[in-house]
């Protein structure tokens, strides 16, 4: 069996984000350098915006609004004699 062929693995890998430090993990580099992580993301931060451009929402809004989903109902024809 051939030997060295895993990577050194650090348990104290720490994640750098703008700088600071946010967090440790385990990794197979001694230091992650990040641009966004779940406390700089809007998604997990909770300041998300929704931007619609094309209007698609309201056009979905129009085409679903009222009873679209409700059973039609359906005149049954008088059979032929």
């Amino acid at each position: 069996m051939k030997t060295k062929t895993h990577p050194k693995y650090y348990n104290d890998c720490k994640v750098y984000h703008n700088g600071q430090v946010v967090m440790t993990v385990g990794a197979t580099v001694p230091e992650i350098h990040v641009e966004v992580w779940s406390g700089s993301h809007p998604f997990f931060t909770g300041k998300q915006a929704f931007v619609d451009s094309a209007g698609r929402v309201e056009k979905f809004q129009k085409k679903f609004q009222g009873n679209y989903f409700a059973k039609k109902e359906t005149k049954k024809e008088a059979p032929s004699a």
